[in-house]
């Protein structure tokens, strides 16, 4: 039996679909890996095709590539080390999320995922077929388990392995970020490891993903489940772990130990990675959003900058008759500060002329929203002319709190490919604007103080009449985003809330306008996961509905 294991852990970028790139970058991590002597090289889960792959492992012909991908890359393997390759795979006419154990020039073991889960985001077991439980793969005298992401986060394989005679696992991983992603693993893997009273190498995917952000953050632990490495956040990152067998347990004792990043940083680096890698992708050259003197522009204006550098990024002011100077000296402040292309647009000539052809309409009518939203839309079809003529993929800015009820305007300022802090509530965006101001990450590509504090200061407003705040519309930015937590990330009874001291009838308002833009949120453009109950792929509620929770002091 050897008495040392290096271990190449490969926390790498994928591309889903891209399956010559990805075998790229496999093969530059495995010379990396042969060079520094590594006995394994793992790589994250279904890297080959990218994770999530959702349906496209339903098409034959993408399964099948990827087989012959891996048996080629398993022919390379040789005279260097091991591989721990994931891949789908076919198995007697049943599709798998397998892990393929490559030494010696082919696929000497496969394994298959044991537990799909079925939950949130994640809707594994509508392409793949559940595995048994897996057995260990002996390699060099040890006895390695192969547990795939989720088979760590529930009960059953890692005891089963520990029991067939596993002295390590390596598990290969596409866990998304969100906020308490750093500790799920830590409880539920680290309880599990320490259970099974097994060592683990964690391997993590990172990059983004349409909606979903891939923090990487991989990690070791020892079989007593303390922290042995820690390898970067929301970057790519190649470590080796030096472990050795101690008695009867193998003992990690070289690894890096990099810091990993929670709060407002790793939120905001959530944000530039996923539109980052959206942008980047889908082979945009640069971005062009509406910049109008409040804060969730110059937010998204920010995050643009720092993801894909100054030049990449366009913005545009389009004032009207109710744009307040103000605002105009903020745009322009905020792009001066940014460093951006900057144009001003006014949009007083299509705004008029739309009110002039509806005239017959409309004559003798009170004003309504109708006449605002003609801004709002007038903006839209001026950005999407600029897109449309020179190439950029219009941002759209949004944030959560207006998202939830419906205080945007549908082919409006709606009208967009992205849009980045969409899982962001309005007061959680001030807070890191702050941050941001105060912060410079060194490897972000903006400057120092992106966004005057005039812009996070003042009160918002849509300034689309006279003088409009939006707190005229609606509650207190502090009181809605309580309420709208409780309704959406925490799916708790109205009064639970009215106990937290809401008043009965701002509850009853907000819940019914929560259900009630659910039509707008199906046609709303994809922005980065963040919370633990998005928009999207975590909350799927229907649009026709007529259900609210009944609200103690009203008439429902």
């Amino acid at each position: 039996m050897t008495s040392q294991l290096k271990i190449a852990s490969a926390q790498l970028n994928p591309v889903v679909g891209d399956l010559s790139g990805n075998m790229e970058k496999a093969r530059a991590a495995y010379s990396r890996a042969k060079a520094g002597g590594a006995d394994i090289l793992v790589l994250p889960e279904l890297f080959i095709i990218g994770y999530p792959p959702e349906d496209l492992v339903l098409k034959p012909a993408a399964v099948e590539d990827c087989r012959k991908h891996a048996l080629q890359f398993a022919s390379e393997t040789k005279d260097g080390p091991a591989v721990v390759f994931s891949t789908p795979w076919l198995d007697d006419d049943r599709l798998y999320s397998g892990v393929l154990f490559m030494r010696g020039g082919e696929i000497t073991d496969v394994r298959f995922k044991h537990h799909l889960p079925n939950y949130g985001v994640f809707d594994e077991a509508r392409v793949f077929k559940r595995g048994p439980l897996p057995k260990p793969v002996e390699f060099n005298g040890i006895k390695i388990g192969l547990p795939v992401c989720e088979d760590l986060w529930q009960e059953g394989v890692a005891r089963h392995l520990a029991r067939e005679g596993a002295q390590i696992l390596i598990s290969p991983n596409g866990s998304p970020w969100r906020r308490t992603a750093l500790t799920e693993r830590q409880d539920s893997v680290g309880t599990r490891v320490h259970a099974a009273g097994l060592p683990l190498v964690y391997v993590n995917q990172v990059g983004g993903q349409d909606e979903l952000v891939f923090d990487g953050s991989s990690f070791c632990l020892q079989a007593g489940g303390e922290a042995a490495q820690t390898m970067k956040s929301f970057v790519e990152d190649f470590d080796i772990s030096t472990w050795v067998m101690a008695g009867k347990t193998m003992t990690c004792t070289d690894a890096v130990r990099h810091p990993q990043l929670s709060g407002y940083e790793a939120d905001w680096r959530a944000m530039c990675l996923g539109l980052g890698d959206y942008v980047n992708k889908n082979r945009f050259k640069q971005v062009i959003l509406g910049l109008s003197g409040g804060v969730d522009s110059a937010a998204v204006a920010a995050i643009a900058v720092d993801a894909l550098g100054p030049d990449r990024v366009w913005c545009v002011m389009m004032p009207y008759d109710y744009t307040s100077p103000e605002s105009l000296k903020d745009a322009k402040d905020c792009a001066d500060a940014l460093g951006c292309i900057y144009d001003i647009i006014p949009i007083s000539p299509a705004v008029e002329g739309f009110e002039s052809m509806l005239e017959f309409k409309f004559k003798g009518l009170e004003k309504t929203t109708a006449e605002e939203n003609l801004q709002s839309r007038t903006r839209a079809v001026t950005l999407m002319a600029l897109s449309n003529k020179f190439g950029p993929m219009l941002v759209t800015t949004g944030n959560k709190s207006e998202m939830a009820v419906g205080y945007a305007t549908l082919y409006g300022d709606m009208c967009g490919g992205y849009n980045p802090v969409k899982d962001i509530y309005k007061t959680e965006l001030f807070k890191l604007m702050n941050w941001r101001n105060e912060n410079n990450p060194d490897d972000l590509l903006g400057g120092d103080h992106p966004c005057p504090q005039n812009i996070i200061d003042k009160p918002p407003s849509a300034e689309l009449r006279p003088d409009q705040k939006d707190s005229d519309s609606l509650p207190e930015y502090d009181i809605l985003d309580d309420i709208l937590f409780g309704l959406i990330e925490q799916e708790i009874a109205v009064e639970d809330l009215i106990a937290r001291g809401h008043d009965p009838a701002t509850v009853k308002r907000i819940q019914h306008l929560l259900y009630l833009n659910e039509y707008k949120r199906r046609q709303a453009p994809p922005g980065v996961k963040i919370g633990n109950k998005n928009f999207g792929r975590d909350r799927r509620y229907p649009i026709t509905n007529r259900y609210r929770d009944a609200v103690p002091g009203t008439d429902t």
